[in-house]
């Protein structure tokens, strides 16, 4: 009685002040915002400097590390490994978001490749499941026509995942796990998949500049990156930790460390000196009394991302090339 007193509160509260915040945005936006200085550490074997990002400074969100991976958040999902398929545990609310992370991939990727196959329309697409978990988001884009690879570091999750997708004969052929990180597969996969996927990922990262610079090499051009994570904000705390986590209980308590959050402005600019150009932000809403998640204006705490990779990277001189001949072919322009 009294949790749904609290759950009752906690929306009306919750959609009462995200009237109050920034509306969601559908193309790309450069926000000048005082950062902080730091050094951050790339994915390992692309060490080299990026074109794309000259002259745009790094953000200050996690500490230099060199990998995307957190030991202690590890030791987290290793204690909750069997339970990603109970629809009523701990993972309840991601298997409810699949009602809106699911079409968000679909749809956005229709609008790049255009449809496939009826019944299918996904196929033909390779697709990267970054932090796979259980196979909550793999199998229904694999049940699209996609072939997805999950990759996850806990390797109990991945054999759960591997189990489940096993009783279904349309996913034996299109979704295949592997317990690793982001960067190991990095280094087999130049350019390899047509879109990747880090859905409720990048609250547990240890390293956001790894993570994006791994995204950018396993990216074929034109290729798609989809984020789902929590907005950085006072909300966020109040509703992403205090009332789910220690009120409500929706998530085990510890789940999620505030100072990992990532404001939509500031993964936006990370992703633009990798090379990626955001495409659409979506603010999104749990429902704790309907166990429902709904496409809402605000941003304040949860949020969609859909970022593309570049197509053409420049090439060094090619700028200073084509700015000499602008006038006429073959001859520099005279200022003199």
């Amino acid at each position: 009685m009294y949790s749904k007193k609290l759950a009752r509160l906690a929306f009306g509260l919750l959609a009462e002040s995200t009237l109050k915040c920034p509306l969601t945005r559908s193309v790309s936006s450069r926000v000048n915002a005082v950062r902080t200085p730091c050094s951050w550490t790339v994915c390992l074997h692309h060490r080299q400097k990026n074109p794309l990002s000259e002259g745009l400074t790094r953000l200050n969100v996690r500490t230099v590390s060199q990998t995307t991976l957190d030991p202690a958040e590890v030791r987290k999902f290793q204690a909750m490994a069997s339970k990603w398929w109970d629809l009523q545990g701990e993972f309840a609310a991601l298997h409810s978001m699949n009602d809106l992370r699911v079409p968000f991939i679909r749809d956005n990727l229709l609008n790049v490749h255009g449809i496939r196959q009826l019944g299918k329309p996904l196929a033909g697409l390779r697709i990267l499941d970054v932090g796979c978990g259980g196979g909550v988001l793999s199998e229904p884009l694999g049940r699209l026509g996609a072939d997805v690879r999950g990759i996850d570091p806990v390797e109990d999750s991945v054999q759960t995942a591997e189990l489940h997708s096993s009783y279904d004969p349309d996913l034996r052929e299109r979704v295949r796990y592997q317990a690793c990180t982001l960067e190991e597969l990095a280094e087999e996969e130049l350019e390899g998949f047509h879109a990747v996927v880090a859905s409720e990922v990048m609250e547990h990262l240890a390293d956001l500049d790894a993570f994006a610079s791994c995204c950018q090499q396993v990216l074929k051009p034109g290729g798609s990156l989809f984020i789902t994570t929590i907005n950085k904000t006072n909300l966020s705390y109040v509703f992403g930790i205090v009332a789910a986590e220690q009120l409500l209980r929706i998530v085990p308590s510890g789940t999620h460390d505030w100072e990992k959050f990532v404001s939509p402005e500031d993964l936006e600019r990370l992703l633009e000196s990798f090379g990626f150009y955001v495409e659409a932000i979506r603010g999104m809403m749990y429902n704790p009394l309907t166990g429902a998640w709904s496409w809402q204006q605000s941003t304040a705490i949860n949020y969609a991302l859909h970022a593309i990779k570049r197509k053409e990277e420049p090439q060094p001189g090619q700028v200073w090339a084509e700015s000499e001949n602008l006038d006429e072919p073959g001859r520099a322009t005279n200022y003199s």
